[in-house]
């Protein structure tokens, strides 16, 4: 479908190939992930030998770039196929921060998001590549509970209604019954509102994530319903895995399974659109972005004769105006870190394609932004305070120095089910 010329087609004809591209490209990856994870599925399930997963649950309620921060571990354990749930933790149970990083971090990372990922257990997933934080994940919970595990696994509540939808509804200690349609208002919103203890919010969340994979390793729902569930939470990145083996960890690599940094080829230029929560609340779960691409041959191209890609970041509070005194101290953060009650503070770091160069940065409030480089990529980094019902937008111009025939941002999945992860062109390139 990609080596189609599409410069003579009209009408029908061309729109009909655009459709079809598009969805080949949207289910490729997840197709190519899941077909290598069955690859390496009879290691992972204990074929030669008993092995144990870290299972990291993301709440997507407080921004980190992969997602949300790390609410919940589960330790599952797997021999001869069987796998059984040993041990289910919240992160304040584990190592939440320590004087020094746990594991050093190179230079590049620690110039965007200091030490913080590889202190704090709930930032294991702040840096955007799932082969830098799944060796830091393994560190910290071989620190606190001495089990050194052969590889972290990472979901999100998101993933839990999916596979709900197929294993169906499962009980929780507090009598909630968590349902398809019910598990991410419940688990990232209205947790926090019949409970003000965290501890109890941690019992909570743990007690849920481990219900959903009990009924999955009971053998609840069907092999067709629990394949379109990962194929569509491998194909939002919301499914990511990470092997100690290096011999695993290759045949993962370039999956959307591997949560690696976005990769530019000859035909596509990828942005990376990243969101960490500054605010230390949980105010994410009201914030929605809206992210498009537009190219050159829209009506912008640069004196070389190349494209410009112009990426738009919208973001909008959409909690109530009474926020400040309507919802739970816990969601605002109360003002702990500097925010004011009701506002959401959000960073976001924008990873321009490899090969580009800056154009030119704005924001709606014309605030400064900082510049770093980690991998080959240019990473501009905005801080931005929102108020209930207040919108800002970042626009960043990039120029190629090659000519690719198309544009995407993968951007950090969030809470709402509705809003790809992946934006493409909305104009096709020249």
């Amino acid at each position: 479908m990609q080596d189609i010329n599409r410069t003579p087609l009209l009408g029908v004809v061309d729109s009909a190939v655009g459709q079809a591209s598009t969805l080949f490209n949207q289910v490729a990856g997840s197709i190519d992930g899941l077909a290598r994870t069955s690859q390496l599925l009879p290691n992972m399930l204990g074929q030669d030998g008993p092995r144990n997963y870290l299972l990291l649950v993301q709440n997507n309620a407080e921004w980190r770039s992969l997602g949300g921060l790390t609410g919940t571990a589960i330790l599952l354990h797997t021999d001869a196929g069987k796998i059984s749930l040993v041990d289910t933790q919240s992160a304040t149970g584990l190592v939440r921060d320590l004087a020094d990083p746990i594991v050093p971090l190179p230079a590049e990372v620690t110039k965007i998001y200091g030490t913080r990922p590889a202190r704090y257990f709930h930032n294991l997933t702040q840096v955007p590549n799932f082969p830098v934080d799944g060796p830091i994940a393994r560190e910290m919970y071989r620190s606190k509970t001495g089990v050194q595990v052969d590889g972290v696994i990472a979901v999100d509540p998101v993933v839990l209604s999916y596979l709900l939808e197929t294993i169906g509804p499962v009980e929780l200690p507090t009598g909630d019954s968590l349902t398809r349609e019910n598990a991410v208002q419940f688990l990232l919103n209205e947790v926090y509102f019949r409970y003000s203890d965290p501890a109890t919010q941690d019992k909570v969340f743990a007690s849920a994530a481990g219900a959903v994979f009990e009924g999955l390793i009971n053998g609840r729902g069907t092999m067709e319903g629990l394949l379109a569930a990962l194929g569509r939470a491998s194909e939002e990145r919301r499914l990511l895995v990470w092997s100690a083996d290096a011999d695993e960890e290759a045949i993962l690599e370039g999956t959307t399974l591997a949560g690696q940094l976005p990769v530019s080829d000859s035909r596509t230029a990828r942005f990376g659109v990243f969101f960490n929560d500054g605010t230390g609340s949980k105010m994410s779960y009201y914030l929605k972005p809206t992210v498009t691409i537009t190219s050159g041959s829209c009506g912008s191209v640069s004196d070389s004769g190349r494209d410009d890609l112009t990426l738009r970041v919208s973001l909008t509070n959409t909690a109530p105006a009474d926020a400040a005194t309507s919802l739970p101290e816990y969601i605002t953060g109360g003002g702990a870190y500097g925010t004011k009650p009701g506002q959401a503070n959000v960073i976001s770091n924008i990873y321009l394609p490899q090969g580009s160069t800056l154009v030119a940065a704005s924001t709606g409030d014309n605030a400064a932004f900082q510049k770093d480089d980690y991998e080959g990529r240019q990473v501009l980094t905005f801080g931005t305070d929102l108020s209930p019902g207040a919108t800002t937008e970042i626009t960043v111009v990039a120029r190629m120095s090659s000519t690719p025939t198309g544009a995407q941002a993968l951007i950090t999945p969030t809470a709402d089910s509705s809003r790809s992860p992946t934006v493409t062109t909305s104009c096709r390139l020249n």
